[in-house]
């Protein structure tokens, strides 16, 4: 059977939008559209971005994404916040329905994925001045990466659930084998035989039986539908992320003073694949930190509340 063209999706995913913003209420009555559309960022990569317009802005918000995600996990939140910013969220490069060019054109790796977002913000046209961008799992490195060399890209950045140092000792098991291989290779090719359980269940794990949540059907749907596109799977974007992954972390840590931007941490208390403990030595570098009560890996998915309330709450 004929695979349909990324188009063809693109035009099912703005139509689900539009769906889920019918359902949703804002104060005073209004309705905001997540207006989901491709942006080129250079001659190798288009990505599929969502973008929430406010008449009344008071600045604007950039969300990145982690693993497995894509840009649908923000629909919800960013219409929460609509009526008072203009909302942005994209999908990573081998993630969603943006491009996957092949490893010899692009890396996959935190330091390219920082590009990305430099030039994200250039092609979309976000004044930098007022800008807030949250960034999880995946996102934050590439975001802090990118501060180091821009230090006025944003306002301020918030980042949470990630690993920004090489301490595999607070990761779980399956993250620290990609770091390496012959182990890498091997979790990799897991991972793409297990990524209808991954996509069940990767939010769950941490979790007591009644602390455990469901994610919106169109969220789950939009994972499982664009896990596979263009002969490389969300798992093989992962994995090469992670094949350069302790040179980011590194190249970090040994230029954090440099890191001028205002970051506050937020952090699952119940994390299991990053525990909270790489949180809080993070935080020691003059971030402040949020430790969240009885919530796990992926904050804004288990309680959305709390990430518009952190947005809301922010000082202008």
């Amino acid at each position: 059977m004929r695979k349909p063209s990324l188009v063809s999706l693109l035009a099912a995913t703005a139509v689900v939008g539009a769906s889920l913003n019918a359902e949703g209420a804002e104060s005073g009555k209004q309705k905001r559209n997540a207006v989901f559309s491709l942006i080129g960022v250079d001659k190798d990569i288009t990505l599929r971005r969502m973008v929430v317009h406010s008449a009344r802005q008071k600045g604007t918000v950039l969300f990145l994404h982690g693993f497995p995600e894509t840009s649908y996990v923000w629909i919800d939140i960013s219409i929460a916040l609509g009526a008072d910013y203009e909302v942005h969220a994209f999908d990573w490069p081998g993630y969603g329905l943006s491009s996957r060019p092949a490893v010899e054109k692009f890396s996959y790796a935190p330091k390219d994925y920082a590009d990305v977002l430099h030039s994200y913000i250039e092609k979309a046209g976000i004044d930098r001045s007022n800008l807030t961008i949250y960034a999880t799992d995946i996102g934050a490195l590439p975001a802090l990466l990118l501060a180091l060399r821009e230090p006025d890209i944003a306002q301020r950045i918030i980042v949470g659930d990630f690993a920004p140092f090489n301490r595999p000792a607070y990761m779980y098991e399956s993250l620290q084998s990609l770091k390496a291989e012959p182990a890498a290779s091997k979790t990799r090719d897991y991972m793409n035989k297990t990524s209808n359980e991954i996509l069940e269940n990767a939010h769950r794990r941490g979790l007591a039986p009644h602390e455990q949540f469901e994610i919106p059907a169109e969220v789950k749907e939009d994972m499982k539908r664009s896990w596979s596109q263009g002969g490389l799977t969300t798992a093989d974007a992962f994995y090469h992320y992670y094949a350069k992954f302790t040179r980011d972390q590194d190249f970090l840590e040994a230029n954090l003073s440099r890191l001028k931007t205002p970051v506050k941490v937020i952090w699952g208390e119940k994390d299991i694949y990053i525990n909270k403990e790489m949180g809080l030595e993070f935080s020691r570098t003059d971030a402040r930190i949020s430790v969240l009560p009885g919530i796990g890996h992926y904050p804004h998915l288990q309680k959305p509340e709390l990430t518009v309330r952190e947005i809301r709450e922010a000082p202008q």
